[in-house]
């Protein structure tokens, strides 16, 4: 069978897929000490972080549950797409204690104009391989 190409043909390589990126926050400058390959969010460890502010990154919110324990990680989730803020996000102790002190003392607080609710993170359920 043959095939006439006409002007302005659509044309497709074939390659392998781009590499993923760890750091989906578009900020680019990774200040993290923890664990940034498989993300430690599924931990027992992790409080959901809810009603953010357009404006907190990843830093305001480490800075802001620093308080209350040792963050091993702090993530503001971003769109994949429009590179914007979802409105909500993660923290990760070092042990329960201190994510209940978390809990405790933060729920409700201001953050840039707006009360933060956080609650104890619902364990992630593993991600099916293709």
């Amino acid at each position: 069978m043959a095939m006439n190409l006409r002007e302005g043909a659509l044309r497709v390589n074939a390659g392998p897929p781009p590499p993923r990126r760890e750091d989906s926050s578009f900020r680019g400058d990774s200040s993290f000490r923890g664990n940034r390959g498989g993300g430690s969010f599924g931990s027992a460890n992790c409080v959901h972080v809810g009603n953010l502010a357009w404006g907190v990154d990843d830093l305001a919110l480490e800075n802001l549950f620093s308080e209350q324990g040792k963050v091993i990680e702090a993530r503001v989730v971003y769109d994949r797409e429009s590179g914007r803020s979802r409105g909500f996000g993660f923290v990760t102790y070092s042990s329960a204690e201190e994510v209940n002190g978390a809990i405790e003392y933060l729920n409700g607080v201001d953050l840039k104009g707006r009360p933060l609710r956080v609650s104890q993170a619902d364990a992630k359920p593993p991600r099916r391989q293709f």
